[in-house]
């Protein structure tokens, strides 16, 4: 059986369906976002040219959607971490969504299936910190009907094992 390339919408149109030097790209990208074109065009046996074209179309229709430095929060001060479950009313995803995301220690918002409607990755300083989140800015917002909170012991970072832990 042959493997089909996967296929992206963009818009309301479809994207040319992603082959195998485009997931060896967004792949390499994932692994080192600081990679030069150089060195993607090397390791992929390319084309610089051929490398900057298809980054360039990868972004262009939204596969690359950017770029960021990955850091250890606990370094940067941020030594709480924890999921808030939210439940929600009905339709206010959106509205709830950009609320949620206009607080600085929500780190990750998704709308999840289950007992629950939203999940939070929620980053403070403190345990304070983190009451001042839930009981304050969530739970005040009207469309919020309850929430949950679970204090994350330890990450696991999967793309991270230069500390030989894992």
């Amino acid at each position: 059986m042959t493997e089909q390339p996967a296929t992206r919408a963009v818009g309301d149109r479809q994207m040319a369906p992603l082959d195998d030097i485009d997931l060896q790209i967004v792949a390499a990208l994932r692994a080192n976002g600081r990679l030069s074109m150089r060195a993607l065009a090397e390791a992929l046996h390319i084309s610089r040219a051929s490398a900057y074209a298809r980054v360039r179309r990868l972004e262009t229709s939204r596969v690359i959607t950017g770029y960021t430095a990955i850091v250890d929060p606990r370094r940067c001060g941020y030594g709480l971490s924890a999921y808030v479950f939210l439940k929600i009313a009905q339709e206010s995803w959106k509205t709830v969504g950009r609320q949620v995301l206009s607080i600085p220690e929500v780190d990750h918002a998704t709308l999840v299936s289950g007992e629950h409607d939203i999940m939070l990755l929620v980053r403070t300083r403190d345990a304070a910190s983190l009451r001042d989140v839930v009981l304050t800015r969530l739970q005040t917002m009207p469309e919020v009907a309850s929430t949950q909170t679970v204090l994350i012991f330890d990450e696991l970072f999967p793309r991270d094992r230069s500390d030989g832990d894992i």
